[in-house]
């Protein structure tokens, strides 16, 4: 986890020039009672005990099909107590089941490399949809949150094990398209179906493991890609009111 910062006998560091300020935004919820957390993941166990499918968008958040209409888990605290839930004991409670296989993981009961793969879009649609995830915010935010803490001394500190961790940009989006508004040449705004590797990314690659820094990069470049679809799915009439 790195060198501790030498504190005074009043708590404060030392040398002050070793600190880095930590902007949490949307995550400072985080510091809530852990009710409001529990609360919101309730709402999403009561979506996943009723529906009949479940699939992802292009960012990676939960889709449910639930009534015959989806249900796209876009809410920052929904994501959180996702990410909480998977990142503290692998699995969301009091859920067994849910359709299909590829979301088995978060059922299974155990915490495994699995979670710790698919937890990083939760954390991601949790934060603010334009902030830059830093490895020190989601240090933060862990050991907030109480996952995977260890404590020396007065410290306390969340110790998550990345060594299994493996992140690349291509594989995770290279195949990914959505449909999104593209402004035309006249100033209108057409849906268009676009790669999310080439208009996020540029079609640069990029790829990490084994460490907190290849989580934050997985972390950060969903955020880019929930921001993304965030721009874009705006009514036309708002944009083009918007450009006026």
């Amino acid at each position: 986890f790195g060198n501790l910062i030498p504190l005074d006998e009043e708590g404060h560091p030392v040398d002050e020039s070793l600190t880095v300020e930590v902007e949490m935004g949307r995550l400072n919820v985080g510091r809530a009672p852990s009710q409001v957390l529990d609360r919101r993941l309730d709402e999403v166990i009561t979506l996943m005990d009723t529906a009949t499918a479940v699939a992802t968008d292009a960012a990676g958040r939960l889709v449910f099909t639930v009534d015959g209409e989806l249900k796209t888990i876009d809410s920052p605290l929904e994501n959180l107590a996702i990410y909480t839930a998977l990142m503290t004991t692998g699995t969301i409670p009091g859920v067994t089941d849910l359709p299909g296989t590829a979301f088995d993981y978060m059922v299974d009961g155990q915490l495994t490399a699995a979670d710790l793969e698919g937890s990083a879009v939760f954390l991601a649609a949790a934060t603010d949809k334009t902030g830059v995830f830093t490895t020190d915010e989601i240090a933060y935010i862990d050991a907030f949150l109480g996952i995977q803490t260890e404590t020396i001394g007065s410290v306390t500190y969340s110790d998550i094990d990345y060594s299994t961790f493996d992140y690349d940009r291509q594989d995770a989006y290279g195949e990914v398209t959505v449909e999104v508004l593209v402004q035309q040449t006249d100033g209108s705004w057409v849906p268009t179906v676009v790669s999310i590797y080439d208009e996020v990314f540029g079609g640069v690659p990029a790829a990490e493991s084994g460490t907190l820094e290849a989580y934050t990069m997985a972390a950060e470049d969903a955020r880019m890609v929930v921001n993304f679809i965030h721009e874009y799915e705006v009514p036309v009439s708002e944009l083009e009111a918007s450009s006026h």
